[in-house]
């Protein structure tokens, strides 16, 4: 089980873990050990997620999400298989819960006649002044 949240984990199953080799330092070990992880989970298919979620996934996973709804995370970070799994797992995790974050909808407000009339107050101010700046007019 991937835990994400207190109400919501993801089955074992809805993983699909694949080891590569890496790229990077790691000497000799590098040719020959697949440390790279390449975790798979299918965000469209599950159960799990709701409509809007998996929306705002989509949207949060950019590149990661193929067209059919699959997040492929690579973990190439350490030198351990282990400890690549559990990066892979946990930046999984990280993004869900980006995801299941409901964005704060902005309501529209106007400014109060107070602040209107400060602001046109300071207009004039600054008008004025500008105004004094300027060189007299000639009268003939």
């Amino acid at each position: 089980m991937l835990y994400i949240t207190q109400k919501i984990q993801i089955d074992e199953n809805e993983l699909q873990e694949s080891f590569i080799r890496a790229s990077g330092p790691g000497g000799q070990n590098v040719n020959k050990v697949a440390t790279a992880v390449q975790l798979r989970f299918n965000a469209e298919r599950t159960l799990v997620l709701d409509e809007d979620v998996k929306k705002r996934l989509k949207r949060l996973a950019g590149r990661r999400m193929s067209a059919d709804g699959e997040i492929v995370i690579e973990a190439k970070r350490y030198r351990e298989q282990e400890k690549n799994r559990l990066d892979a797992r946990e930046r999984l995790a990280v993004l869900l819960r980006k995801a299941l974050e409901r964005p704060v909808i902005r309501r529209k407000t106007r400014p109060t006649k107070a602040s209107v009339a400060r602001r046109v107050e300071g207009k004039k101010k600054r008008g004025n002044v500008k105004q004094m700046r300027s060189k007299p007019a000639i009268d003939e």
